[in-house]
């Protein structure tokens, strides 16, 4: 039954009653005219009657009351059941409304960012050509001699960068240590250069000998993009480094795949970027899966795998895991030695790497052994008044 029938059903009671009321009246007046011109014995019947005729107007009067509030609550009822309605319809054009916004919000946000890869490229670009004029410069130096004791740019970074690019490769990521302070007899670490983590040894050239001996040549852009990093960590500007080296992690992965030997050297420099900010957990992550992937792409013998130990070496060796640092170090030697030739500066210099690590354990029996090794090679090498 609904809410309109209820009311109108609550109508025709009070109608009903109404008329009721209306004849007990009539009623109750006959009675009491009728008690006017009876006997004493009629007159208790009819005042017993009239009694009766009250009490039964009362409770048609009470009924009419009821009826009258119930129909009160119903247009209550009815006038909130609207303005429920009201509300409702309040709602659904709010969402609406809050939908349109969404959209316009998500919209302004897709512009926002496709402005700031737009802005992000052209920045690449700006600096890209100005590295590129930097190299031209350098190369009109080294032509003209007599001006080789003039700066080559304006740019206080430039010469540096061209250092960088032809020291980078193909060991992009290795590093050496050095110990110092030691004349007390503490075991000191020494903090590591970041920067310096990227250069090679004097013996190989980024120009060619690296890919004619393992069939991997770095591209001419990460080369770039890594001395741009460099550029901006050596200021600080690591809110600008870590997305650019994200995001050309990124578009590596899309175009090489994540199994790329690209994709490691990227790591690769956004874990050393870490390390200078000294996230050497976020570092280690990176670190391992460049290991790894250089391990699947290149072979698990391959130099640049013995980089990315070294590099694992010294992070560990920051983090006071000398003893798994020392591991690593080891596998790093028997690559080089492997690669390389016992007697190659380079595993001199892993010597020295892992005389350092095993110093800073105690072992200074097999510290002075790892020291005799490398001072033969570079006394074979070098020479004996090599500094």
């Amino acid at each position: 039954m609904s809410q309109d029938d209820i009311l109108q059903s609550t109508k025709s009671v009070i109608q009903g009653l109404d008329a009721l009321k209306n004849e007990h009246a009539k009623m109750l007046e006959s009675v009491v005219d009728s008690m006017n011109s009876s006997l004493q014995i009629d007159t208790n019947k009819l005042e017993e009657k009239a009694g009766l005729l009250r009490k039964s107007m009362d409770m048609i009067e009470l009924g009419i009351g009821e009826a009258h509030v119930m129909m009160q609550l119903g247009n209550h009822l009815q006038n909130l059941e609207a303005e429920k309605q009201k509300l409702r319809t309040q709602v659904k054009r709010l969402c609406q409304e809050n939908a349109w916004l969404r959209d316009e919000l998500a919209t302004a946000q897709k512009k926002l960012h496709e402005c700031e890869q737009a802005n992000a490229a052209y920045s690449v670009e700006i600096e890209h050509l100005k590295f590129l004029k930097d190299v031209k410069q350098y190369d009109v130096n080294e032509n003209n001699p007599s001006s080789s004791n003039n700066p080559p740019s304006t740019n206080g970074s430039s010469g540096q960068a061209m250092d960088l690019v032809n020291d980078l490769f193909p060991n992009d990521d290795d590093v050496y240590m050095d110990q110092q302070d030691m004349g007390n007899g503490s075991n000191q670490s020494r903090r590591f250069d970041s920067y310096a983590d990227l250069t090679m040894s004097p013996s190989q050239s980024a120009t060619g000998s690296f890919a004619s001996t393992t069939g991997y040549e770095i591209p001419a852009r990460l080369k770039t993009l890594h001395n741009l990093v460099i550029q901006y960590a050596s200021q600080g500007r690591y809110e600008v480094a870590v997305p650019l080296c994200r995001q050309a992690l990124e578009d590596l992965e899309k175009t090489s795949g994540h199994q790329h030997p690209d994709v490691a050297t990227m790591l690769n420099i956004l874990a050393l970027v870490y390390r200078d900010q000294s996230k050497f957990k976020e570092a280690g992550v990176l670190l391992n899966d460049a290991l790894a992937i250089r391990e699947k792409t290149l072979g698990p013998d391959h130099p640049a795998v013995a980089a990315t130990l070294n590099n694992l070496a010294v992070l560990y060796g920051k983090r006071n895991k000398f003893r798994d640092a020392e591991v690593l170090c080891k596998r790093a030697l028997e690559i080089r030695e492997k690669c390389l030739g016992s007697s190659h500066p380079d595993v001199a210099k892993q010597l020295n790497n892992l005389a350092l690590l095993c110093q800073n354990q105690g072992k200074y029996d097999e510290v002075e052994s790892y020291y005799k090794r490398a001072i033969e090679i570079y006394t074979k090498t070098l020479g004996i008044d090599d500094p």
